[in-house]
């Protein structure tokens, strides 16, 4: 056990201290620690701080506080060890082996898996993130509480599968999965009571929380006034353009399709022909294999290529083959497809990337399965060591070369020269480009300018809050357009009228967008503070123009501050 915990975390910390660290945006990469930051200070989820998605994920991520060493840096690690414990838990539900039985080989192949899951997203505590390590460590925990038989496994996984509807929406399948499954499981009706309690154990205790702390109306708003996401473009990814199938990446989908039908029609003759079907079916699944590490190659990790769609399409028709074949039904496949599903359904990243490792192992594991006379060959330690060796190898590869050339909305890794701990200790060992610096520089400038306790920095800034330990006196970090749910103006606006009734403020708005930051653009070293301010649904401009402070202008941000 030592050893396996040992790897994970040794992978966590070498992945954050040669891609994780490299490169930084003020929006994304704070904005679910901003909402933690909340929660530590006592604040109610939809009462205080308004969110069109559950706050679980803050819950979870105030542990972040808690592990000793720099907050943002400490975080990352944290994202990849939850990368990393997700890819092993859909490994041991595909392998039905558990992890204490795995060789070197296995564990090479998972951790290069878990690199690949990685690929070109940024390590940094996000809600999806959760939702899948919760999905799958919770069928983890009840596939191993139900076999053995161990109710606090059992009740563990039930509870976690609850809580991944709680850091975003679109996990509500985990829970009806986890439902079904333990309902269908011999002898239901001896602890249907309790495991249903425990599916929702998360959930009630929210609920009852949030609707303690006088926010059950704006929750029921919040949670149901967003746009929905519906997964088209994944389910989709062929159907709509059939032209498509002959197009890279989604090329690699249609010669897996047409090696998988091959295949199945030879294993499905059986003995009948001999050798040189046996041969031949070894040779198809080596071309399946190439299909599916082309796929990763072609789509060259970014998600705009689709590739991830590729991979889940792939995934699906292997799952086909091996049902026909060995007559029965992959349900830890099928679970890492509908996790997968669930993963795609966001507003921003429609697309399952962050699962492209464990869709590709799973596909790759089931057509080992459908040749059984491999197995002996695959026990051997001296075949698969190197293999995962050389996985690992080249996943790592892959994934160092994407963020090397643009790391996530930040520039090359060779202009990443400035250390953002010289501007928050939280921040030590974060490296960015040097317009990003200035810019974060000039918002610490601007604290010790314009002291105040409560600090607002608008709009594309959460990263402010626990960075420099600032109190947001409006309830919303990032006021996109997307986030913008309920009564949210309304509030906002609100907020602005009791600053300007109790003062002691400071509302910083940005006149430079979070593009030119990641272009590594022209960061003013000063503006007048009449400037024009970064507005995205003329929310910014209104509580601008509604605050009554004194008008400052701190380097490229203008804003009002009364003492």
């Amino acid at each position: 056990m030592a050893l396996h915990v040992a790897w994970v975390l040794v992978l966590a910390v070498a992945t954050e201290l040669r891609v994780g660290r490299f490169g930084f945006h003020p929006s994304d990469q704070g904005f679910i620690l901003a909402q933690a930051w909340r929660i530590l200070h006592g604040e109610v989820p939809h009462a205080d701080v308004i969110s069109a998605r559950p706050l679980g994920s803050a819950i979870l991520h105030t542990v972040d506080f808690a592990v000793p060493g720099p907050l943002f840096f400490v975080s990352s690690c944290l994202a990849m060890v939850q990368i990393t414990l997700t890819t092993i838990a859909f490994a041991v539900l595909v392998m039905r082996r558990p992890v204490l039985s795995w060789g070197p080989g296995r564990t090479a192949l998972v951790a290069a898996a878990a690199l690949l899951n990685l690929n070109g997203f940024p390590l940094m505590a996000w809600h999806t993130v959760d939702g899948i390590m919760l999905t799958a460590c919770g069928a983890w925990a009840l596939d191993s509480g139900l076999r053995k038989g161990n109710p606090y496994a059992r009740l563990g996984g039930l509870a976690l599968l609850g809580a991944a509807v709680f850091v975003k929406q679109s996990f509500v399948l985990a829970a009806v999965i986890g439902l079904v499954w333990t309902l269908c499981y011999p002898n239901r009706r001896r602890r249907v009571v309790g495991d249903v309690l425990a599916l929702g154990a998360f959930g009630i205790a929210y609920v009852v929380w949030v609707s303690i702390g006088g926010g059950f109306g704006e929750m029921v708003s919040q949670l149901t006034g967003g746009v929905p996401a519906y997964g088209e473009r994944l389910l989709g990814l062929w159907l709509h353009d059939p032209q498509v199938l002959l197009q890279p990446p989604v090329r690699e989908f249609t010669f897996f399709a047409v090696i998988a039908v091959v295949l199945l029609v030879l294993r499905l003759a059986g003995e009948r022909l001999g050798v040189a079907g046996r041969v031949a079916s070894w040779l198809l699944a080596l071309g399946g294999a190439a299909a599916v590490a082309w796929t990763v190659v072609d789509g060259r990790l970014t998600g705009s290529s689709r590739w991830a769609d590729v991979l889940w399409w792939i995934l699906a028709v292997a799952v086909v083959v091996h049902t026909a074949v060995r007559r029965k039904v992959s349900w830890a496949a099928l679970l890492v497809l509908a996790t997968a599903f669930m993963t795609s359904l966001s507003w921003g990243n429609d697309t399952p990337t962050l699962l492209t490792g464990s869709l590709a192992l799973t596909a790759l594991l089931l057509l080992g399965f459908v040749l059984p006379e491999l197995a002996p060959l695959l026990r051997r330690t001296w075949v698969t060591a190197p293999a995962g060796l050389a996985a690992v190898a080249l996943c790592g590869w892959l994934v160092v070369a994407h963020h090397d050339e643009a790391a996530y909305l930040d520039i090359s890794h060779d202009r990443l020269t400035a250390d953002l701990g010289t501007v928050s200790p939280a921040m030590r060992g974060i490296r960015t480009n040097p317009s990003t610096y200035t810019y974060v520089a000039q918002i610490r400038d601007c604290l010790h300018r314009y002291p105040a306790s409560r600090v607002a920095v608008l709009p594309d800034n959460p990263f402010a809050y626990p960075a420099f330990g600032l109190r947001n006196p409006f309830p919303l970090e990032w006021p996109l357009p997307l986030e913008i749910v309920g009564d949210a103006p309304q509030r906002m606006l609100a907020t602005a009228d009791d600053l300007n009734h109790q003062g002691d403020y400071l509302v910083l708005f940005e006149t430079v967008r979070g593009e030119t930051l990641a272009q590594g653009g022209p960061v003013p070293a000063s503006v007048p503070a009449t400037a024009p301010i970064v507005d995205y649904l003329g929310l910014e401009n209104a509580l601008r123009a509604r605050l009554t402070g004194q008008p400052v202008a701190c380097g490229s941000f203008v804003g009002s501050w009364a003492r």
